[in-house]
C-alpha cells in the first residue's frame, strides 16, 4: 500500500485529481454536517438514508448501512436521544417499527445541504445537452470503476 507521500508522485489526470479533491471535500462537508447535527458518521448515514427514503425499519437501515441490528439499535437510540428520529408502530407489522426522521431535523439538514445541491445544479445548467451527457457517461464510467475494485468485490 502506498503512502500519501508515494501518492502525490504519482502523476494522475488533472481531472482524476479532481476527483480525489471531491472525494476530500465530500468528506470534509459530511464531517461538518454530522457536527452541525450533532451525530457520528453511521448516524449521519442513517439519517442520509431516512431524508431520501422516509421511515424505515430497522433491520432495512442495518442492511443499508452494513452493520448488525444490535448496532443500528444503538444508533437509533443515540438518534431518538438528540431528537433526530421517532420510533412509530409498522403499519405493515403489527410488531414491529419504523424510525422516522424528525421534520425539524429534516429541515436542518435539507438547509444544509440544499444550498450545495442547487448550486451544483446551475453549474449544471452552463453545459449544452450534449456536454452534460459526456460527463454523465464519464461519471456513470467512474462509479462502474469504483466498484468493479471495491475490496472484496
Amino acid at each position: 500500500m502506498q503512502t500519501g507521500a508515494q501518492r502525490e508522485s504519482v502523476p494522475v489526470d488533472e481531472i482524476t485529481q479532481l476527483l480525489r479533491d471531491m472525494r476530500d471535500i465530500t468528506g470534509e462537508f459530511e464531517n461538518r454536517l454530522g457536527e452541525q447535527l450533532t451525530v457520528n458518521h453511521t448516524d449521519l448515514v442513517a439519517m442520509e438514508h431516512l431524508i431520501q427514503d422516509g421511515p424505515l425499519t430497522p433491520t432495512e437501515l442495518a442492511h443499508r448501512l452494513g452493520v448488525t441490528t444490535a448496532a443500528m439499535t444503538t444508533a437509533i437510540d443515540r438518534l431518538t436521544a438528540v431528537g433526530h428520529v421517532t420510533r412509530s408502530p409498522n403499519p405493515a407489522d403489527r410488531r414491529g417499527i419504523l424510525v422516522v426522521p424528525a421534520p425539524a431535523s429534516v429541515g436542518r439538514a435539507m438547509g444544509m445541504l440544499l444550498p450545495m445541491i442547487m448550486g451544483v445544479d446551475q453549474i449544471l445548467a452552463d453545459y449544452s445537452e450534449s456536454e452534460r451527457e459526456v460527463i454523465a457517461s464519464y461519471l456513470r464510467r467512474v462509479v462502474e470503476v469504483y466498484r468493479e475494485h471495491l475490496p472484496g468485490s
